[in-house]
């Protein structure tokens, strides 16, 4: 089994200083020397500092000291990082490669538009890829953020019904038990009342609860295909034929996307509005609070009220449109969050129609092949006991979920989300994604029967790992205290 080897007193860079020590040799350009002169001459006086306490260290002293500080951390180029829900799979190299380039890096969102057509093209291109891919025609690349594209989304339906002059009174929202929290929090920061739609016992939508609720007060449903629970809403057809004989809108959560792409459309489903995340499916990078996109699409009716602006073509150049007087406004500064957006654009370059169609194929594959693999003495599977799931599942671990997670770090490897969907005990959500190779999803079933296995049979013991981590367990409520967070040296 790997292990990561554990490193407890990781020193700071300060504390490594030693006088005379010097990682860098400046070249003696006399010339240069001439032309400038004294650099500390240049600075004024009252700028100056005398106890700036730099580190003075050698070359492999600070080398040494980054790579351990990068091997304490997990990524997804360490290992497989099966985050059910998250999509963490494989950042092509190139595309970081190419979002260096310089021509790319000094492009500012204030330039003149002719000046930026090239941009614009790439921008457009993308739009139009992704919203067929979707099957709505309409889109705005703005969003930031799955959340934030959920909450434009639902801002466009507070401004559709208030176009066509509906009632205050319908201002409610239908959500899944099994829905992300985002999508309850979006509904209610735009001013919705959210109604809860409990699963049935196979996990999906209970159809006959939408009946019951669905009525003039609804304004419209978001949903999650395929759902948070890695199963397909198989009556999500007649889901949307309710929620539009009743007058609302159907709003599709993009999350999942990863199972259907090139396979199944939202639009064709008969959602009405989508957001996407483009640093989910699209392989760009995703965690640490960022990068993201979260564009949003749209049927022909809708597209008016897409923030502003809008990105349009007439045949010669590309324009930004900002008269749209239906339009919800802006959702984030200038144009959306552009390295994200070009790293989608060359992903799917590079993937190609039959590509992101493989990859999809590939993602279920990887799910069940690991989902089979799995111990049932160890871990509970109640809702694929006669059914596939698609590109992630969630297992009900038999012992602490927590605890197992814990120890699957011992074994050098990230835990999946855990306790999510809370409608499931002790929940554990894998999704493996297309990334990974048979033999990566050997060793993590093997490791997850380990750690369930020992989590079950001696849980005080599993109550005290990790042991091979740079940092032992924590007290996850005291550290994120303000009083005892320590964020200064």
């Amino acid at each position: 089994m790997r292990y990561r080897q554990a490193r407890w007193d990781e020193p700071l860079l300060i504390e490594l200083s030693g006088e005379g020590r010097c990682g860098l040799t400046l070249p003696a350009d006399q010339e240069l020397s001439r032309e400038v002169g004294d650099v500390l001459e240049m600075v004024p006086k009252r700028l100056r500092r005398a106890d700036i306490r730099l580190p003075q260290v050698a070359q492999p002293q600070i080398t040494r000291h980054y790579i351990r500080l990068s091997q304490m951390n997990y990524s997804v180029d360490s290992g497989t990082y099966p985050l059910g829900s998250c999509t963490m799979k494989h950042n092509p190299k190139i595309v970081q490669r190419i979002l260096s380039s310089t021509k790319l890096r000094r492009i500012h969102p204030e330039q003149p538009e002719e000046y930026t057509q090239g941009l614009m093209k790439i921008l457009f291109e993308l739009g139009t890829m992704l919203a067929e891919i979707v099957g709505l025609p309409k889109f705005s690349l703005q969003p930031a953020a799955g959340a934030q594209g959920e909450f434009t989304g639902v801002l466009m339906i507070k401004a559709w019904l208030k176009d066509k002059g509906q009632p205050d009174t319908r201002n409610e929202i239908l959500i899944p038990d099994t829905a992300h929290g985002t999508n309850p929090a979006s509904a209610a920061m735009a001013g919705f009342k959210v109604v809860e739609i409990p699963s049935t016992e196979e996990g999906l939508v209970d159809v006959e609860a939408v009946k019951a609720v669905a009525g003039r007060a609804t304004a419209g449903m978001m949903m999650t295909v395929p759902n948070t629970l890695g199963l397909f809403e198989k009556d999500v057809k007649e889901v949307v034929k309710i929620i539009h004989e009743v007058g609302g809108l159907m709003y599709y959560d993009g999350a999942n996307l990863n199972a259907l792409i090139g396979r199944v459309r939202p639009g064709d489903i008969g959602f009405d509005i989508a957001h996407l995340n483009l640093h989910k499916t699209f392989g760009t990078p995703h965690g640490g609070g960022g990068p993201g996109a979260g564009p949003v699409f749209s049927t022909d009716e809708l597209g008016e009220f897409l923030p502003s602006p809008t990105l349009e073509f007439d045949g010669y150049r590309y324009r930004w449109c900002y008269d749209r007087p239906k339009a919800v406004g802006r959702v984030r500064s200038y144009f959306g969050n552009i390295s994200v957006l070009l790293g989608a654009y060359i992903y799917c370059l590079l993937m190609g129609r039959e590509g992101l169609r493989d990859a999809s194929a590939l993602a279920t594959l990887a799910a069940n092949y690991l989902m089979n693999r799995l111990d049932r003495r160890y871990f509970d599977l109640r809702y694929f006991l006669n059914t596939r799931c698609k590109h992630e599942f969630v297992a009900s671990a038999k012992a602490s979920a927590f605890d197992v997670a814990k120890l699957l770090l011992d074994y050098a490897v990230h835990p999946p989300t855990i306790y999510f969907p809370i409608t499931m005990p002790e929940a554990m959500m894998i999704e493996p994604t297309e990334s990974e190779s048979v033999e990566e999803l050997d060793y993590y079933a093997e490791v997850l029967n380990r750690a369930a296995e020992a989590a079950f049979k001696d849980p005080r013991a599993a109550a005290e790992a990790p042991h091979n981590t740079a940092t032992p367990r924590v007290d996850e409520v005291r550290a994120s205290h303000p009083r005892t967070l320590k964020v200064r040296w």
